[in-house]
């Protein structure tokens, strides 16, 4: 197993070659299959009439297998004198007419074009690191010399990415078609720990009478795959990589259990190469008491569920894989921009891939269950589509939820699992009403389907973040809702505005409320206002810019004080262990600032997501060095957490026993009034408030 590379990258490096060549040794040709594993595309692409050259034919019995099948005008050369000799006495009574000779590739005596086809077994890859791949050219030169028109040179290798790169580019140069087969292993096959992971490529070249104008490069699976089409050479070296790297993630899977880590891997659509399938195998941890039959199982995630934590974290697919109390269970994510017709159709798809997951040891016979929530595929619809300069491209979809609800999603395609912003959707009326007419006369599965966009409205009431509600939550600590402070404006700045529903809902349900929302993507405000019913006014502003631009002219520019500062901003850069807010919004300069723009009663609040321990570590001594007194509420199942920070001291003895009124006042003042339609606020405030701690 050490001859295994760790990434897909590891395939690119010289030195990891190198190390595989030296390893192999003696045992050169097995890597790279029998006549059996090879005759498929063989015989796909070589005549039993055809004039064969067989280059560096060494001893492998290839030759002889291909004789004894039919072909009989092989012309096979190697550089080795003594491997000629052999090779001719081992094959002078049973295959008189079976040709070896002592040639050199690179210089051949043959006239031009008089081959139909050149085989290769394993030649190019040992010249290729000879001479900086000048030995290889050449040899590929003579090959391109002796074919006639429509001749093919049928190349078997291990893809090393410099072997296949340099082909590859000598071919497209000369305007012939280039064709990848990648020869996985048999599926369900069982596996020895110390068999070759890595499969075996067929290179394929296509002489032309005319140079193609655009180079062909395609890539199949199997011997008679379909062709996916590349544009670059680069993307077809990567496709190599891909199969190479799920070649040894196979081996894994196949030979032993992982149960601290979740492989995962994606399965792309065979016609266009785009993403179809993600798979994450969970295994159970080791001693857990799993039933005999419960060996394997798929469990496919509805869509629009993808990013729900119980899927899309490390402790949420732990904690299903408990659940269903399978030895190992496979994760199925569905990709957005593709058709899924039903759960049939899924497994159906599913099925010839997935012994390639399964556990060592499991027989190959035995039925693999599938598994899902409520037996269905669940629903998403895709309804805009579109780019930000700032953020890249973006979706905005309709999903239902697996409590049954509509609720409406941005999306940056960027990073898929994370939704940027979510809202709850809810039926018009009118519309619904004429919808229902329309479907009236309908099957029952049409009826029940969702109602078209048009049909469909933002509830402002309803908070999707819990983030969110904690934020909404944390105002009762500025006595909203007491009866001295009935008629007490309360003034906030948001940066961050997302689909726009935390500051509608302050704007539509908290008394004498005024937001301002920063927001620096004039794309997010578009989408916004035409998709999450987001609508600006006297009570509610949006400047566009940069938040912490905008908070140093406030602080500048003096005299007007907010009550409340919200930091809801995400980090575009991933590298680091915090995902939100941006470093820059929690350097002690920036926070110093925003202490100085709060009133005296004021708060601040951040939504902070972080991974890294000792870097939360870090932006909590920077809250504290400018705040007096801080609590934290972290968001179960959720790595988010919201630090309400406040402005002056506070008697951390009494500060806590006196929420559970506070919320109670806060309750009962959270109204409607400002919203049309009315609709009522969907928030506990108690619940929101429990489970805080001080800092």
């Amino acid at each position: 197993m050490s001859l295994l590379p760790r990434t897909s990258e590891e395939f690119s490096s010289t030195e990891y070659w190198d190390r595989f060549f030296k390893k192999r040794g003696d045992r050169a040709f097995e890597w790279y299959g029998d006549y059996n594993k090879l005759c498929g595309v063989l015989h796909k692409y070589i005549k039993v009439q055809d004039k064969v050259l067989v280059v560096g034919c060494g001893n492998s019995e290839l030759s002889e297998q291909l004789y004894d099948v039919g072909y009989r005008h092989l012309t096979n050369i190697d550089i080795s004198e003594t491997v000629v000799a052999h090779m001719n006495q081992r094959n002078e009574e049973r295959r008189p007419d079976l040709s070896f000779q002592r040639v050199d590739a690179t210089q051949t005596p043959y006239e031009d074009a008089s081959f139909q086809a050149a085989l290769d077994k394993g030649t190019l890859d040992a010249m290729a690191s000879a001479e900086q791949g000048a030995l290889a050219r050449r040899m590929l030169g003579e090959v391109s010399r002796v074919l006639k028109v429509g001749g093919r040179y049928v190349c078997v290798t291990l893809a090393q990415e410099s072997v296949v790169k340099l082909a590859v580019e000598h071919f497209v140069q000369l305007g012939w078609a280039v064709r990848l087969h990648c020869l996985q292993e048999e599926r369900g096959k069982e596996e020895e720990e110390d068999t070759f992971a890595l499969p075996v490529f067929v290179l394929v070249c296509t002489k032309f009478r005319q140079p193609m104008p655009a180079p062909i490069l395609e890539m199949c699976v199997g011997d008679d795959g379909a062709p996916v089409r590349h544009a670059q050479a680069c993307e077809l070296l990567s496709a190599v990589r891909e199969y190479q790297a799920y070649s040894v993630l196979r081996k894994r899977l196949r030979t032993s259990t992982e149960p601290g880590s979740s492989l995962s891997l994606t399965l792309c659509d065979a016609r266009t190469g785009l993403p179809r399938y993600t798979l994450t195998v969970q295994d159970c941890p080791p001693g857990a008491k799993v039933p005999r039959p419960n060996q394997f199982a798929i469990f496919i995630v509805p869509r629009g569920s993808e990013t729900a934590w119980l899927y899309c974290s490390p402790e949420g697919r732990r904690q299903l894989a408990a659940s269903a109390n399978f030895r190992r269970l496979v994760i199925v994510s569905m990709h957005r921009n593709q058709e899924y017709t039903d759960m049939e159709a899924v497994q159906s798809e599913l099925s010839p891939v997935v012994m390639d997951l399964a556990p060592p040891g499991m027989p190959t016979n035995q039925q693999v269950p599938f598994l899902s929530v409520g037996g269905d595929l669940g629903w998403r619809e895709e309804v805009s589509r579109g780019v930000s300069q700032l953020s890249g491209d973006y979706c905005v979809e309709n999903v239902r939820g697996e409590d049954g609800e509509l609720y409406r999603r941005l999306v940056f395609l960027s990073n898929i699992s994370l939704v940027q912003s979510e809202s709850r959707l809810v039926s018009s009326n009118a519309a619904a009403s004429s919808h229902k007419k329309k479907n009236k006369k309908k099957s029952k599965a049409a009826s029940a389907a969702v109602p078209p966009s048009a049909c469909l409205s933002v509830d402002s009431g309803f908070l999707c973040c819990a983030h969110h509600e904690v934020m909404v939550a944390g105002l009762s600590m500025l006595g909203v809702g007491t009866q001295q402070d009935k008629d007490v404006p309360v003034s906030v700045l948001l940066v961050g505005l997302g689909g726009g529903g935390l500051p509608q809902f302050l704007r539509d349900f908290v008394p004498n409320a005024t937001v301002e929302v920063v927001e620096l993507d004039p794309v997010v405000l578009e989408v916004a206002k035409e998709w999450f019913g987001f609508r600006p006014d006297e009570c509610l502003s949006v400047t566009l810019g940069d938040g912490l631009d905008r908070i140093g002219s406030l602080e500048k520019e003096g005299g007007r004080l907010f009550d409340v500062v919200m930091f809801d901003v995400d980090n575009k850069d991933s590298s680091l262990g915090m995902s939100c807010p941006p470093a820059a919004f929690v350097e002690t300069p920036v926070l110093q600032k925003v202490f100085n723009i709060l009133s005296p009663r004021g708060l601040f609040m951040l939504n902070l997501v972080c991974r890294d321990s000792i870097l939360r570590k870090t932006v909590l001594e920077r809250v504290r060095r400018v705040f007096p007194t801080i609590l934290s509420r972290k968001i179960a199942e959720e790595i988010n957490e919201v630090l309400l920070c406040f402005r002056e001291e506070k008697d951390a003895a009494h500060i806590l026993p006196s929420l559970s009124q506070a919320a109670k006042n806060f309750q009962s003042t959270l109204s409607s009034e400002r919203t049309e339609p009315k609709r009522r606020p969907h928030i506990d405030i108690a619940e929101m408030l429990k489970d805080l701690v001080i800092e």
